[in-house]
């Protein structure tokens, strides 16, 4: 068995989000001995889209994939890094006008070999409660018989004792960026054991029950947020509170920078032979 340490880090909020993942990512990668790392960005600039600078200070912090949601587009000029950078990319069950070719900027998915490992991302969009877009459970089928049929495109795993297994199957990961714990916890059965590691986002909010699930996909419902701790989902309470109690869709702001960050998110160990995951914590 080699093992191998992915880290999904739940949503950037605003510059302190950014800071906070600046200070704690490098620290995290040195301690847990982390081989691969996706950050969720979408919330980066200010609370509602990103930047091109945002991105490069998160890829620069140590993220190896950058994913996102549906506020990926609140920033126009930042749909050209979507067609420029293949490390950043939105969900793929956006319109499509074939089976997968896309009709809005970016991808949905990318497929990275480090140190020997092949690595899918991939970023699914819910839809109870959210834009009903294409179906993620049928999308996400469409893409892995994509993968299976691009099989000879994966790179061979060089295990740690020197010997090369061909062809070794990718380890996939998931972000699934939607509103509602049911339909979460349905897409993460729905793939189970066809991935290593599904993580929700979207709520900021981190839930308490990840997991291994029966076929051995890793899951958490939210990997939560990287932000303000003393805020309300990382955004101004005040703000927060006015628009609940008057229904007034007031601007929201991301709290105020006197107040520590905190990153969360996950570690799982993964079997980089089977794909199968070992174990899962919370960061």
């Amino acid at each position: 068995m080699q093992l191998v340490k992915a880290a999904m880090i739940g949503d950037i909020v605003g510059n302190q989000g950014l800071e906070t993942l600046e200070t704690c990512l490098p620290a995290l990668i040195m301690e847990e001995n982390i081989d691969f790392v996706t950050v969720n960005g979408e919330n980066a600039a200010e609370g509602f889209g990103m930047t091109e600078s945002d991105y490069r200070r998160i890829i620069a912090a140590g993220a190896d994939v950058v994913t996102s949601g549906n506020h990926v587009w609140e920033k126009r000029e930042f749909w050209e890094v979507l067609e420029t950078e293949k490390n950043m990319i939105r969900p793929a069950n956006y319109p499509s006008s074939g089976e997968i070719s896309q009709t809005v900027s970016g991808t949905g998915f990318v497929s990275i070999n480090k140190k020997g490992i092949n690595w899918i991302v991939i970023n699914l969009q819910g839809r109870e409660h959210m834009t009903p877009i294409n179906c993620p459970f049928q999308v996400f089928d469409r893409l892995i018989k994509m993968f299976e049929g691009r099989a000879s495109d994966i790179h061979p795993l060089v295990t740690s004792d020197g010997t090369t297994v061909p062809f070794a199957l990718p380890l996939i990961l998931v972000d699934f960026h939607a509103e509602s714990s049911r339909e979460k916890e349905a897409l993460a059965y729905y793939i189970d054991g066809r991935v290593s590691l599904i993580a929700g986002t979207h709520t900021h909010v981190q839930t308490a029950d990840e997991k291994i699930l029966p076929k051995g996909s890793a899951y958490i419902t939210d990997l939560g947020m990287t932000g303000n701790v003393n805020s309300v989902i990382g955004m101004n309470p005040s703000i927060c509170i006015e628009r609940a109690r008057k229904q007034v869709l007031y601007h929201m702001e991301p709290a105020a920078l006197d107040k520590p960050g905190k990153i969360q998110g996950v570690i799982a160990e993964i079997d980089a032979k089977t794909g199968n995951a070992v174990s899962i914590k919370r960061i």
